[in-house]
């Protein structure tokens, strides 16, 4: 389970990504606390993946600074990759290892040695029902398989946050099903949560607070509540969505 940050665990400052002419991200500031389930909604184009991976330190902002519990992400990026996790959007995994042997060489770079390897190995095979095909070469497994040990894999250093670009896309509804329950869990626990998102239907029924992106810019922030407030209508969160990023 995650340990809470003395600061705020994400922290964006007026970002900027261009690329070229291009600005994919365009001022953005955005405070997570400690524990916090949030996700990020918005048509595809709208600055998710890009924030995402400036987050988890693989591209700098052109300007703004972005802190992870307190460190900087462009000057103390290895403090930062010890606190986080990150999972793409695509699993990436190495074909001509095992499950289990992608576990070993996680294992290796977090330096979980011992005892505890052995009890990680364990909670996060059970925790995502991996037991069957956990000692099969990897590019034997469907995608909803590489997407949880990929998860698997993500959580065995039990960090402070986790930072995941779509997280549900391709999965079928028993592995979504899990996946949305495990998040919830480790938000209860203390982790905190960033998930980014095109689905409306995954952030409602998960998150505590949604920030509804689009062109790089947040549109609305807030509880479900607080953006039909906003919206100034009530109605479902699709409708309240659709309304701001079409007005936009």
């Amino acid at each position: 389970m995650g340990m809470e940050c003395e600061e705020e665990m994400i922290s964006i400052r007026n970002v900027f990504k261009k690329y070229g002419t291009k600005t994919a991200v365009d001022g953005l500031s955005l405070e997570i606390p400690s524990g916090e389930f949030f996700a990020m909604l918005g048509p595809n184009g709208a600055g998710k993946t890009t924030t995402i991976k400036m987050i988890a330190g693989l591209l700098r902002p052109t300007e703004g600074e972005i802190s992870v519990c307190g460190h900087d992400v462009v000057g103390d990026y290895l403090e930062v990759k010890k606190q986080i996790a990150y999972v793409p959007d695509q699993p990436f995994l190495y074909d001509k290892l095992s499950g289990l042997e992608f576990l070993r060489f996680l294992a290796d770079l977090y330096e979980i040695h011992g005892a505890k390897r052995k009890e990680e190995f364990e909670r996060v095979i059970d925790l995502f029902s991996m037991q069957e095909y956990i000692g099969q070469l990897t590019e034997s497994y469907s995608h909803g398989m590489k997407q949880r040990l990929v998860l698997g894999a993500a959580l065995m250093h039990r960090p402070k946050g986790i930072v995941v670009d779509e997280p549900m896309v391709g999965l079928d509804p028993h592995s979504s099903r899990l996946v949305k329950k495990i998040f919830q869990e480790e938000a209860k626990s203390g982790t905190t949560i960033l998930m980014s998102t095109h689905v409306i239907s995954i952030a409602e029924e998960t998150a505590q607070r949604i920030g509804i992106l689009s062109e790089g810019k947040m549109l609305a922030l807030g509880t479900v509540q607080e953006l039909s407030e906003q919206a100034g209508q009530s109605g479902s969160l699709e409708e309240i969505y659709f309304r701001m990023t079409e007005s936009s």
